[in-house]
């Protein structure tokens, strides 16, 4: 009978621990795939005018939306689903930014996609 006990205590403390594994491997992989900027410092560092200000937070906002929809999809579509995502950002940034913000913005979404692991 002890060993019984004993033996469902090992595999209930093993459970749990896999368990909360998961969870935590599901929470990080959650904030990797949040792209909430501050849309001022971004301004700020691309120099934007009110009108870019605008239309860059609205197409931000969109981007923001693809890559939750991408951190929920099963892994054989979820880098479908970001490269997707990226490569619509980048184009309607393309046509609201200057050639000089546009480079800019570039190299901080590579930088930000490489920092949380998402661009392989």
């Amino acid at each position: 009978m002890k060993r019984l006990f004993l033996t469902v205590v090992a595999v209930l403390t093993m459970t749990a621990t896999f368990a909360e594994n998961e969870k935590a491997n599901s929470v990080n992989n959650a904030n990797a795939y949040d792209m909430k900027v501050n849309m001022s410092k971004l301004g700020e560092a691309l120099n934007l005018t009110q009108d870019q200000m605008e239309s860059v937070a609205d197409v931000h906002r969109t981007f923001c939306g693809e890559m939750l929809v991408a951190s929920q999809a099963n892994e054989e579509d979820r880098k479908a689903l970001v490269e997707k995502a990226v490569l619509k950002e980048l184009r309607y940034m393309n046509y609201l930014l200057n050639e000089k913000q546009y480079r800019t913005y570039v190299m901080l979404l590579n930088t930000t996609l490489n920092n949380r692991g998402l661009n392989k």
